[in-house]
Order: structure tokens, then sequence, then C-alpha cells
């Protein structure tokens, strides 16, 4: 049993692995044996460290997705470093906060090309390379309680979520045939620096706290078992879908 999600010899890309979610997931991985890259939009020294102080590689990759990028050509040096990708976490995203009838344009272009043109970028050109390796790759998108529900001033991030949620299962379909699983995990009011503005506003932090049967903001550590569950290769018959970490709060 100690072997299920025993991850050494894999190689997993965690964006947005900086701080916050992709931080605790990247940590998690190494912590059960995979080296790591680490994508961030600044460097990513303290994660990197800590990352080898458990006696695992790290590869820093500064990369801004806020501008469309090249994925074949940012790629292709890390493919040649670690012999290809085994793991990719799509983690990175932001957040932005606004009434519908005023909502600016590059509020929802910018986090549409983050939260979920990029991450289909990236998983295209990586299931390009797992595929010709013919590996059992594992390609694992953070999405969203916002997945489900439509929110409240945030138009574009409910909708990057929502196209989450469409495109695991969209690639999941095309992809299985070559071994390569795709799903998602869809975390609840989770301590980040996105949800710093709510927890600091008393009333939305009592409401929302009062809906979540656990009674308590979830800890981006919380999402450790099921990172570590979908990218393990004992879960190759699970695709397609999305394990939410929220408390209970879909269940309210």
């Amino acid at each position: 049993m100690s072997d299920l999600f025993d991850l050494n010899g894999k190689w997993a890309l965690v964006t947005g692995a900086r701080t916050g979610l992709g931080r605790a997931l990247a940590l998690t991985l190494a912590e059960a044996g995979a080296d790591i890259v680490g994508l961030g939009s600044t460097e990513l020294d303290d994660v990197g460290d800590t990352i080898r102080q458990k006696g695992r590689k790290f590869l820093p990759l500064i990369c801004d997705l806020t501008t469309r990028q090249d994925f074949e050509t940012l790629l292709y040096p890390v493919q040649q470093e670690t012999g290809g990708l085994d793991i990719l976490v799509n983690n990175a995203g932001i957040i932005r906060r606004n009434d519908l009838m005023s909502f600016p344009d590059e509020d929802w272009d910018e986090v549409v090309e983050i939260n979920m043109t990029a991450a289909f970028r990236m998983s295209r050109t990586i299931a390009r390379t797992m595929a010709e390796r013919q590996i059992k790759g594992r390609i694992i998108n953070v999405a969203s309680l916002l997945s489900f529900q439509g929110g409240i001033r945030v138009a574009s991030y409910t909708a990057s979520k929502h196209g989450i949620l469409g495109i695991t299962r969209a690639m999941a379909n095309e992809l299985a045939p070559h071994g390569i699983t795709v799903n998602a995990i869809a975390p609840g009011y989770m301590e980040t620096d996105n949800t710093e503005a709510l927890r600091n506003d008393p009333d939305r932090s009592r409401q929302i706290l009062e809906r979540i049967p656990a009674g308590r903001w979830g800890e981006p550590e919380d999402l450790a078992t099921a990172v570590l569950f979908l990218a393990s290769q004992s879960s190759g018959y699970i695709t397609g879908t999305m394990i939410p970490v929220d408390g209970g709060w879909s269940a309210r």
C-alpha cells in the first residue's frame, strides 16, 4: 500500500508554484518522490530551496502567463533536461472582481488567458510529448467551486473555471487511448491570496463559514491527498472527473 503514491523517478511541472495552492501541491508531489519543475511569474527561490532540502531536484521556469506563450519553445529545454515530464498540474490562476455591468475587458482577457487558455495550451504541448514517449501521463487541472456556480462580481473567473471543467472532460476523452488521464480538483474557500479580500470582510467571511459544514477555511495542504491520488499510477482508470475539496460546501 505504501507504493500506491510513490512518485520516485517522475518529473512534475506545477504552474503557479511560488505561493499558495501551487506551492503546497509542488511540495506534496516532492514529498512523494517526484522532481519538480516550478513555473512562476517571478523568482521561485523559496519553494525551490525547500524542495531541494527534501532531496528532490527543482528546476525554475520563469514565465508571465498573461502574455501568450510559445510553449513548444519554452518547454523544449525543460523536456531535454528532465527527459520528459510525467505529471502536469495546471494551477496558475488569478481573479478580478468588479460589477458585471462595469467589468473591464482587460480583466476578462487577463483572467481567461491565465486560468483557461494557458492551461489548455500547456496541456496540449505536454500531452503530445507524453503520447510520443508512450507513458501513462497525468494532467491535473485546478478548478473551483465556481466551475459549478455563478458567483458574484467574478464573471471572468467563473467563465474560466467553467471552461477548465469542460476542457478537463474534453481532453480526457481524447487522451485516454494514449493512457494519459486528465482530471481536476475543485478547491473550496481556501486561505490564499485570491480569497484575502473575502477573509478580511467580516460579513462575507461569516456568511461563507456558516455555509461550510467543516466550519473553517481550507488550507493549501488540504489538497495533498487529492493531488497524490490523481498523480499516482494507481489511478489509471479514473479520468475526466473532478474532486471537490471544499469542507462540504457543495453538499450543503
